[in-house]
């Protein structure tokens, strides 16, 4: 097992994330100083148990589907993690000057157009809100539970910008919408507190894969530009050695003693008709690819090497290959959702979930 510097690496990205462009006056320390005033100005509402992380929000905290005790503090307050709302792209061609081939991005395909969103990228802002092919979509990154996942912002017809909260349950990201600032659970796209609360996201088919395989798939395709308004170290990992299996999360989860797996073993996690799976990572390493009938859908996952973990070394592009997964339908041959999270969260968050051991 080598140590990981997650600690100090993490208290100085979090002190960075929350500094903003050159100008921004909105980070930690500026909200921290007015933080009594925020909390006397602000509307929200039923604060009991959510104590200080309560202050400067408009959220009807009222209305909640778990435990406001639940929530702990990342770090940053409100947007200290900025979300990137006006992203720029530019051609496969042109990302493959300052992408290496194995280093990951989030893949994602959306009416004929794709998109290849850099992890050295959204491991500083987490939040991408986006539109694609007409879609409005949140693409999002949560390191601590190493989460990919994107969803479509539209409920009832409305639109929603999101946000980071600056606060974790079960260690995963918490989000909020702009709108009625109703705080969203990374992991699931629920609404966990405030107006929207057991609101949920539609969950779209997206993946984590290497630069290269993406430019070789999509050459016509687009990737996140470097240029996002903020001066950040892209490139770097702060959060070095974080996914070593044996090592504990960031904050404290749920069900931490489900020791059916390492607590930052990779798994492949599928959700469909109420039925979940995980598949870890060796496994189906090992095997290939598998086939399984999960909620009904029969399915086929795939595994190949050559895309590398954004969580290991110092640069992201010096990673150990981790490889990357598909899932498909076996009838259609369409992708289906899926996400390739840490162990422990999806023991904290979906803890009756089968463990797959290898073909069945």
């Amino acid at each position: 097992m080598r140590p990981f510097l997650l600690l100090p690496l993490t208290a100085l990205a979090l002190i960075a994330a929350g500094c903003g462009t050159a100008g921004d006056s909105s980070g930690p320390e500026t909200r921290s100083a007015g933080a009594e005033g925020a909390e006397e100005e602000s509307a929200g509402r039923g604060r009991s148990g959510i104590g200080s992380l309560a202050a400067g929000w408009k959220t009807d905290f009222t209305k909640h589907t778990v435990s406001l005790d639940e929530f702990t503090s990342g770090g940053p307050g409100k947007d200290g993690i900025p979300a990137i709302d006006e992203p720029r792209f530019e051609s496969a061609e042109d990302g493959d000057r300052w992408l290496e081939d194995k280093e990951p991005v989030i893949e994602l395909v959306v009416g004929g157009e794709a998109r290849a969103y850099p992890l050295q990228i959204l491991i500083w802002h987490e939040i991408v809100n986006d539109e694609v092919a007409g879609v409005p979509v949140a693409v999002t990154f949560c390191p601590l539970c190493n989460t990919a996942l994107v969803f479509d912002r539209r409920i009832d017809g409305r639109v929603l910008d999101f946000g980071t909260t600056g606060n974790l349950r079960n260690s995963d990201l918490v989000m909020y919408d702009r709108e009625t600032e109703s705080w969203w659970q990374q992991f699931g796209g629920e609404a966990v507190v405030g107006e929207l609360a057991g609101t949920k996201l539609r969950l779209l088919p997206a993946r984590i894969v290497s630069s290269g395989d993406f430019q070789d798939e999509h050459p016509d395709g687009q990737v996140l530009s470097r240029d996002t308004g903020f001066d950040r170290s892209y490139g770097q990992n702060p959060y070095v050695g974080y996914d070593d299996v044996d090592t504990p999360p960031f904050a404290s989860v749920e069900n931490p003693d489900d020791d059916r797996l390492q607590p930052k073993e990779r798994v492949v996690f599928i959700e469909r008709g109420g039925d979940a799976v995980a598949i870890p990572f060796p496994i189906l390493a090992e095997a290939g690819s598998l086939e399984l009938t999960v909620g009904g859908t029969e399915l086929e996952i795939r595994w190949q090497a050559g895309a590398r973990s954004a969580l290991d070394h110092a640069a992201v592009a010096a990673g150990r290959d981790v490889g990357s997964v598909d899932v498909r339908s076996r009838s259609t041959g369409k992708r289906v959702a899926f996400d390739t999270p840490f162990w422990f969260a999806v023991a904290a968050f979906r803890p009756d979930v089968e463990v797959v051991r290898g073909p069945s």
